[in-house]
């Protein structure tokens, strides 16, 4: 499983570095999780969960800072 697409944090943009990071998000919640029908069947409950999709946010927000800090935050 490739956890960093192509190797690296490095990206043109920021925009390409917000897509980044929401991939490698999903990338660790499949690496944790690998049963798709069991992610799937675990949708439900944190969907509608205020708290649940604001750690999910957290998590892209921590992966967005190291991949600005990979890339000098685009200078």
């Amino acid at each position: 499983m490739e956890l960093v697409p192509g190797n690296t944090l490095i990206t043109a943009t920021p925009q390409e570095g917000r897509e980044l990071a929401l991939a490698l998000a999903r990338k660790s919640v499949g690496a944790i999780q690998p049963d798709a029908e069991m992610r799937k069947a675990l949708r439900p409950g944190y969907a509608s969960a205020a708290d649940s999709l604001t750690m999910a946010a957290q998590v892209v927000a921590i992966e967005f800072a190291t991949i600005a800090a990979a890339n000098d935050y685009w200078r």
